[in-house]
């Protein structure tokens, strides 16, 4: 589904303009992301979790050549889906 799609579904579900969802949906994820970048944990009930964790630096091999390099530490984006949408997908997995 692309940005436009989600829009275009959310203002009909929503009932609302698609300039309104739009500002809506960018409002939101301007949010989120500030509150990430400030390293604080996002939760959504009945959704999930976002947090950003650090990925220490490591050691890592060139499978062609053998040659060892260091993989700087970094920080990446974790996304952990809440017990309610877990079962939602393993009853869809179920019914086929």
């Amino acid at each position: 589904m692309t940005n436009k799609e989600f829009i275009e579904e959310l203002s009909r579900r929503l009932d609302k303009t698609e300039k309104d969802t739009a500002s809506l949906v960018s409002s939101f994820t301007e949010c989120l992301s500030q509150t990430l970048q400030e390293d604080k944990i996002v939760n959504l009930q009945g959704f999930g979790s976002f947090e950003v964790k650090k990925k220490m630096e490591r050691i890592s091999v060139n499978p062609v050549t053998k040659q060892r390099f260091l993989v700087p530490p970094k920080l990446a984006l974790a996304f952990k889906p809440s017990a309610v949408l877990k079962e939602k997908f393993k009853n869809i997995s179920s019914d086929e």
